[in-house]
């Protein structure tokens, strides 16, 4: 099947993004940092320091050899982790290709993760166009599938962690089980509509945009969550273990709770992902220095790892996606 590019007129006729939501990320991000600011100008106070001694104390204080022990080993499955969904996703919907083939090139998008991760998406979408002839639209149709179960998967287990640690959340928390019942409500109806159930003769399920989405079962969406979850449950142990490293105690279950609440905050626009940061500042107000060195190095090597890790894979991942195309399928 023939992508014909849009045409210059056609993107130049986009409507450029309103001033509001331009400057939404720079916002988060400013009230972040002055809410952090005050915790932490506070506490070095109480202990009659600046604030740069005292933070410098904090990072004084970690085995970051320890750390760097568990933190390497869980990118690396997080990666593992998140090639597979990619993999079973697109032999689901898309074309048959291998699980080693597509390690590439979803490690050099995570250095497009850098900036966004949607971009990243859209780097693989590319691939999968060029490589393996999958029309365009599937293609983001299979993006868009996977980000859809990305989210019902962590509201899933932000449910499970909020109501297992309802009297540790702050109150605003509490409305994530109320929100996971609407997002159930939503999904029962959208799958009945894309497999045809009901609202027949509405155009828009026919759209190649949804090509994934009709095409989807339940268990498809089921399995995509069960095969992230071994991600989480790892990262819960792993960031249990880093957090004691910053001299402050959780236990597992309730870093169960916390991570996909965080990992929602992470998701929030904003440069050095300042919301997740806030966040842990938050869950554990009696150390705020420990839980703003922890949420800035944790997020932050996450993504700088990830990105290292694409390097490897650079090489061969842009002369697969700008190399010859491959030969059109008969």
């Amino acid at each position: 099947m023939t992508q014909v590019a849009p045409t210059a007129g056609a993107v130049s006729a986009r409507p450029s993004a309103p001033l509001w939501q331009k400057l939404l990320p720079f916002v988060i991000t400013a009230v972040c940092l002055v809410i952090l600011y005050s915790r932490l100008e506070g506490a070095a106070a109480r202990q009659g320091m600046g604030l740069v001694p005292y933070l410098a104390g904090i990072f004084a204080r970690v085995s970051w050899t320890r750390w760097l022990a568990l933190m390497i080993p869980y990118c690396v499955f997080f990666f593992l982790i998140d090639t597979l969904v990619l993999w079973k996703v697109v032999n689901w919907f898309n074309t048959s290709i291998g699980y080693a083939e597509l390690i590439p090139v979803r490690g050099a998008s995570y250095i497009l993760s850098i900036v966004n991760e949607q971009v990243s998406k859209g780097a693989v979408g590319l691939y999968l166009n060029r490589r393996a002839n999958v029309p365009g639209w599937e293609v983001g149709s299979s993006m868009l599938f996977i980000m859809v179960c990305e989210i019902y998967y962590l509201l899933i287990w932000a449910t499970i962690g909020v109501l297992a640690q309802w009297d540790k959340f702050p109150e605003v928390f509490h409305a994530i089980p109320t929100i996971a019942v609407g997002a159930a409500i939503f999904f029962i109806v959208a799958q009945l509509f894309f497999s045809g159930k009901i609202g027949k003769g509405i155009a828009l399920r026919d759209k190649p945009l949804f090509h994934s989405f009709r095409k989807a079962t339940v268990w498809n969406y089921l399995a995509v969550v069960l095969m992230r979850s071994p991600a989480l449950i790892s990262a819960a142990v792993v960031y249990t273990l880093a957090l004691r490293l910053f001299g402050v105690e959780a236990h597992f279950g309730e870093m169960l709770g916390y991570l996909p609440v965080i990992f929602f905050g992470a998701a929030t626009p904003g440069p050095m992902r300042s919301v997740a940061i806030l966040l842990w500042v938050l869950l554990f107000p009696n150390n705020p220095g420990e839980m703003t060195a922890f949420g800035f190095v944790q997020h932050n090597f996450f993504i700088l790892f990830n990105a290292g890790m694409g390097l490897i894979f650079i090489k061969r991942a842009t002369k697969d996606l700008f190399g010859p195309a491959s030969e059109a399928k008969a």
